[in-house]
């Protein structure tokens, strides 16, 4: 595999921010506060779990391609780069606006991790990421529904 340093790289930024927006969903599940805090204090939970999954999924492949991925919260803010959020309450508003440039940043990197594997010839991570990059489309959807 042609790139794969590169690819793995990428990789373990990616999870690096996967765990800062894991850490991020949990803050705004239990920080939330004003309208919408039922429904978007279950959509949370909903939300880290799934990022919970592709943690392990992101994890597994990088140790299936011969790396080791990051696996403390030293590395993970070292690699990352996403901004962490502070523990103290935020708005129902405020929250989803944060989360919109999160998802956005997660997309924008998972379709650039496609395009390096393809290049590198590894089209399971391709593919991976792919699930991955949809599942960011649909949910910047409803974000932007929501904020109308």
């Amino acid at each position: 595999m042609k790139n794969k340093e590169n690819l793995l790289k990428e990789l373990n930024i990616y999870l690096a921010n996967l765990n800062i927006l894991n850490v991020k969903l949990h803050n705004y599940h239990w920080n939330i506060q004003g309208r919408g805090f039922f429904e978007l204090h279950s959509k949370f939970e909903e939300l880290y779990n799934k990022a919970s999954e592709d943690l392990d999924q992101v994890a597994e492949r990088m140790l299936i391609l011969g790396s080791r991925p990051a696996a403390s919260m030293k590395d993970y803010l070292q690699l990352s780069t996403m901004e962490e959020k502070s523990s103290e309450g935020i708005s129902s508003l405020d929250a989803v606006k944060a989360l919109k440039e999160d998802y956005n940043l997660m997309y924008n990197h998972s379709m650039e991790i496609i395009n390096l594997a393809e290049e590198s010839g590894d089209p399971v991570t391709a593919d991976m990421m792919t699930d991955f990059a949809a599942d960011y489309e649909k949910t910047l959807w409803m974000i932007r529904a929501y904020l109308g």
